[in-house]
């Protein structure tokens, strides 16, 4: 009597572990994203501390002629086996007649869980959108979208 009281107990674990399994394919998250912008360098700090990354990083918001273009750092994560992941950067400006710029790249996944990737928009693009007011970053498989995360003015 015992012995059945365990195989079904076992054989209930098992579908419930694969359904879990199942359920994670294919998924992913934005977890998070940081505009930095960059100076004529391409720099986005002066030093590796966060502390200096922040004060520059304001620093460069109230002089923005030292400014030459935004960089977007992503935080991701995906599950399962992603076959075509891509992160697309969606990013409206200033000017009212400036088009939204989208800008793709591919990643790849890391070996931890989750993995940083850079988007950075050209100078050209910057100065056409007048600055950046609002983005959205998506993280995409194929032709499915996985993750969004968006500004508060998107």
């Amino acid at each position: 009597m015992l012995a059945p009281m365990r195989c079904l107990t076992g054989l209930i674990a098992v579908l419930l572990a694969s359904t879990a399994l199942l359920a994670h394919a294919g998924s992913g998250k934005v977890l998070k994203v940081l505009p930095h912008f960059l100076d004529q360098q391409g720099r986005h700090a002066l030093s590796p501390s966060l502390f200096e990354r922040d004060a520059y990083q304001a620093h460069l918001r109230k002089t923005p002629a030292e400014v030459s273009t935004l960089r977007f750092d992503v935080n991701w994560s995906a599950g399962g086996t992603p076959a075509n992941l891509r992160i697309r950067v969606e990013a409206r400006g200033g000017k009212a007649a400036a088009q939204p710029k989208v800008l793709e790249t591919t990643v790849k996944p890391g070996w931890s869980g989750s993995t940083w990737s850079a988007v950075t928009l050209d100078k050209d693009a910057y100065q056409q959108l007048g600055g950046v007011v609002a983005w959205r970053v998506t993280l995409w498989d194929g032709d499915q979208m996985l993750a969004e995360q968006k500004s508060f003015l998107w």
